[in-house]
């Protein structure tokens, strides 16, 4: 449970590792902190549709210093027991805060169970579960059990909180996030939860074209200015009856509101969902992530068993197997799956579609890389 583990410690102003004259000489730090809580998010970001996705609590709003402490936490090699990685061990920015390797290595060199999920627009998932079998009920939840995790960092919540207590910079930070110097597992678990909330893109070759879209036309049927003519056709082809992918990667941020059984197999090896709720037609459903930076988070699904993104879409195009809690979209009335019999152009349309996601401003920027000096 994560409630253990989260006694309050107090900054003591006479630890031999002070340095009044900067508390922050270990970081690369701006004076004043990063824009985190107030983007400049397109207007399409104010839709009814994606205000819906938002799942941010009540009382864990993004703020600039609260994301900022959450920022040195998630590179912090301090979470984990033998200080040997940190968060972005495997959710590397470069990568679209995911991991080039299949399974992701912990600590002492294990591995973990599945492939390690973008983290990018976690804002928008509207049922605010995470985890691949979406056992997490909220991301503040979500970003603790890593931390303790016996395979991945093996840290008590109570070690860790002595742990930052004895530095210099940390009691300072969240002095500056939460206003005092006390340092807890729960405001831990929130200021990384508001840094990984302002991992928003929107500043991809997608997002020009649909910026520049006129207001009243409509952003779907519009082909757009800056793309190629194969790239329109891939956003025709992925918003069209004929794939229905947006039924599951829904608004500019594509993300979808609840687990699917995308027929990767039958019988399920992995339970997923189903092996943590013990409900039959929840077996096999995995969380489905946002398509945002796709190209940049290969190897692809939970297991990560595709390598490219040619892969992904053929699956979908031919190989969707017969499964009984198959998602509604991938089946035809009398329940077998799905066939696209797409054109080897229209597969390859799709591919230049889904590339116009790449943001690689939100991979560069320094406000989401390594503080440490």
């Amino acid at each position: 449970m994560l409630v253990t583990g989260t006694a309050i410690i107090s900054c003591n102003k006479s630890n031999s590792n002070s340095s009044p004259s900067d508390p922050l000489a270990a970081l690369n730090l701006p004076a004043t902190p990063f824009a985190y809580a107030s983007q400049p998010l397109p207007l399409y970001f104010n839709s009814p549709p994606i205000q819906a996705q938002i799942n941010t609590p009540v009382d864990n709003a993004v703020t600039d210093w609260g994301a900022t402490l959450g920022r040195v936490l998630f590179y912090d090699k301090k979470l984990s027991i033998n200080n040997s990685i940190s968060c972005a061990s495997c959710h590397a920015q470069a990568n679209g805060f995911s991991d080039t390797a299949v399974l992701s290595k912990g600590f002492a060199g294990g591995l973990t169970g599945r492939h390690s999920m973008s983290l990018i627009n976690a804002k928008y998932y509207p049922n605010g579960r995470f985890f691949w079998d979406e056992r997490a009920t909220t991301l503040e939840q979500q970003v603790l059990t890593p931390v303790q995790d016996a395979v991945e960092m093996g840290m008590r919540l109570d070690t860790l909180n002595n742990r930052l207590q004895k530095t210099t910079h940390y009691p300072y930070l969240f002095n500056k996030a939460f206003g005092s110097e006390t340092i807890t597992s729960d405001r831990i678990a929130k200021a990384m939860a508001q840094f990984i909330r302002s991992m928003i893109s929107y500043q991809s070759k997608f997002d020009a074209g649909r910026a520049a879209v006129t207001p009243g036309q409509d952003p779907v049927l519009t082909p757009y200015s800056n793309f190629t003519a194969q790239e329109n056709e891939g956003k025709q082809l992925f918003f069209s009856a004929t794939t229905t992918c947006n039924t599951c990667h829904g608004t500019e941020t594509f993300t979808a509101p609840a687990d699917r059984n995308n027929g990767l197999e039958n019988p399920s090896v992995d339970r997923g969902k189903g092996g943590v709720t013990n409900i039959p037609v929840q077996i096999g459903n995995f969380k489905v992530p946002s398509l945002k930076n796709i190209a940049l988070t290969a190897p692809y699904m939970h297991d990560g068993r595709f390598k490219t993104l040619e892969e992904v879409v053929e699956h979908y195009n031919s190989g969707i197997k017969s499964n009984p809690n198959l998602a509604p979209q991938l089946k035809n009335n009398d329940g077998t799956p799905k066939r696209m019999n797409l054109t080897t152009q229209q597969k390859n349309s799709l591919v230049a579609f889904l590339k116009t996601l790449t943001d690689t401003v939100i991979t560069t920027d320094t406000k989401f890389s390594n503080p440490f000096r």
